[in-house]
């Protein structure tokens, strides 16, 4: 296996997806998933196992998970929200799950229509399987920076749902910039409390939206303090329903360029991820979101 200096986890079938009005059939979507594969993308969160009334996009989920090209050496995790979306797990032999929370009690409520209280004791049952089956777990833990019914949010919350989802069993944390409003400082100033607490940087990645255009220097900010996993959507997809003007998540292939200049290793080619960033837009009928997808790549 390629050695790396940064991971980067792909959220683009999952993340980026979830909010499309338009429906994307499961043909399209396995494709992007091979061809974000192709690119070199070992951590590829393929879908959620939620209820298809809540994102009827990704209704298609259990057909996608048994038609799925695992290849060797690819991580396929998939978000599992409660007891029902474990018995799904199980049966399409997943090996990595994803369980959703949030930092903020409003945002919990008005996201998962449930408290933050509530939600841990909904996947716990999730995580103890998990557990025992030995598969692989992270926690999602949004509204890190800021939400957008409470506004800023304390470094101690953060912490505070950190340790409980650590405590809950999960492998890793991805911190997450929902709706796009953190600056380098925040940055550093939320990942030194959770150092504070004792979290290290090995059980942490950062999730960073770029709504307001940051999300590239807040990467470069979480380099310097140690942080080697970033989460991404290839072609800029997703964002936040709740933040005005979501530009979406921050671009696999911009995270790929930046890491490539700095000459930090990752395993990505980014031709590859630029061609499954024009798949990505050409099945949703509209241009990249993202400056290296409109660009392309330099050198030439």
């Amino acid at each position: 296996m390629t050695q790396v200096d940064v991971r980067i986890y792909e959220v683009g079938p999952r993340d980026g997806l979830q909010n499309e009005r338009a429906a994307i059939g499961v043909d399209a979507k396995l494709q992007f998933i091979d061809l974000l594969a192709d690119a070199g993308l070992r951590e590829i969160e393929a879908t959620s196992l939620v209820s298809p009334t809540a994102i009827p996009q990704l209704a298609d989920a259990d057909e996608l998970l048994a038609r799925l090209n695992r290849r060797p050496g690819v991580r396929y995790p998939v978000l599992v929200p409660n007891a029902r979306g474990l018995e799904r797990a199980v049966a399409a032999g997943a090996e990595a799950i994803c369980v959703f929370t949030a930092a903020s009690e409003t945002f919990s409520r008005h996201n998962l229509g449930m408290s933050i209280s509530e939600s841990l004791a909904a996947f716990a049952p999730v995580l103890a399987h998990a557990g025992e089956a030995g598969w692989w777990t992270r926690g999602y833990l949004s509204t890190a920076f800021g939400c957008p019914y409470e506004g800023p949010v304390a470094e101690a919350a953060v912490v505070s749902v950190a340790e409980r989802l650590l405590a809950a069993g999960v492998d890793e944390l991805s911190i997450g910039d929902t709706i796009g409003v953190a600056g380098p400082s925040d940055v550093r100033r939320v990942v030194r409390a959770l150092n504070g607490a004792g979290i290290g940087q090995d059980r942490l990645a950062m999730h960073f939206h770029d709504t307001r255009g940051t999300a590239v220097a807040n990467v470069s900010a979480a380099l310097d303090l140690g942080i080697r996993c970033f989460d991404s959507s290839t072609g800029g997809t997703g964002g936040c329903p709740y933040a005005p003007g979501a530009a979406g998540n921050l671009a696999t292939e911009d995270l790929v360029y930046l890491l490539d200049r700095e000459g930090l290793r990752h395993g990505v080619d980014l031709d590859g991820v630029l061609a499954a960033a024009a798949f990505i837009s050409d099945t949703l009928g509209r241009p990249l979101a993202s400056k290296v997808g409109q660009a392309g790549g330099w050198p030439a």
